[in-house]
């Protein structure tokens, strides 16, 4: 990548995308890495990955444009998601407040639209992860786990066309089906809870596939479809048989332990689109 800047700031969320994310720019050429972290939310171990770590409150937004202005940073990216359940516990701070007061809908377009804004003003720029994160995004024709049956197949289809309408809605980027019947799509829960309703509802012979998809001009520089270990636990908690994500759109994280989850669980992890 012969245009990585030299310093980079980092907005991290939870789970295992801040990790990756903080390896691969190193590896890519970033000489400094300055992260902004959340109580509750990030993992500690990224402390050991970046040269400077800031930990905040959810909602507190201007101590965040601070940490990145006080140390130089002109670019950031933002990975890793913040849990449901915080953004209505989070007591946001006044710039934050008049951010949300702005907003007639709040959704995570709206939201992260309007702080890629409010940096944007201050001169740092919110910018795509995905160049650091290819090497980690399935492409056309992955395959995981056993070979799909004709009707698993045009499950996939199915849920494909029915998980790219539900996201263009702004709804979830998730469905669960079977046999042409749509058991459960994605809202506010999140890919986990979808996963385990739309398996428990498959019946007790299981046999449900899931389809994980990005929504039509995706802004990938906040939310980044991704699938990882505890993704396939659940399908596997709830004999998910088929798991299958958008191609080059869909980060694969632990694909070591994802592997091991798939051969020992047999399901089939592949991609669509």
């Amino acid at each position: 990548m012969t245009d990585s800047p030299e310093t980079l700031g980092l907005i991290a969320g939870n789970r295992a995308l801040p990790l990756v994310l903080a390896r691969e720019a190193r590896r890519l050429g970033v000489q400094r890495l300055v992260a902004v972290a959340f109580e509750g939310e990030t993992d500690p171990a990224l402390a050991g990955l970046v040269d400077d770590i800031v930990w905040l409150k959810v909602g507190q937004l201007s101590k965040m444009i601070a940490a990145f202005k006080d140390r130089g940073i002109r670019q950031c990216v933002m990975v890793g998601q913040i849990a449901p359940r915080n953004l209505f516990e989070v007591r946001p701070d006044l710039r934050a407040i008049a951010l949300l007061l702005k907003l007639k809908e709040k959704n995570a377009h709206t939201v992260f639209g309007a702080v890629a804004g409010e940096l944007q003003k201050e001169g740092i720029e919110l910018i795509e992860a995905t160049p650091w994160l290819r090497p980690v995004m399935p492409g056309t024709g992955f395959q995981l786990g056993p070979k799909l049956s004709n009707e698993q197949r045009e499950d996939v289809e199915f849920g494909y066309r029915i998980a790219k309408e539900v996201a263009r809605l702004e709804i979830g980027q998730l469905v669960v089906v079977k046999s042409g019947v749509v058991l459960a799509v994605e809202g506010f829960e999140g890919t986990d809870a979808c996963l385990t309703r739309g398996g428990q509802l498959a019946g007790p012979d299981g046999g449900a596939v899931a389809v994980k998809v990005a929504k039509l001009h995706h802004d990938m520089r906040w939310d980044i479809p991704c699938i990882g270990a505890k993704t396939l636990a659940t399908c596997a908690a709830h004999r998910v048989a088929v798991l299958a994500v958008e191609a080059g759109k869909t980060l694969l994280l632990e694909e070591e332990p994802v592997k091991e989850s798939v051969k020992r669980n047999r399901i089939a992890l592949t991609t669509v689109g």
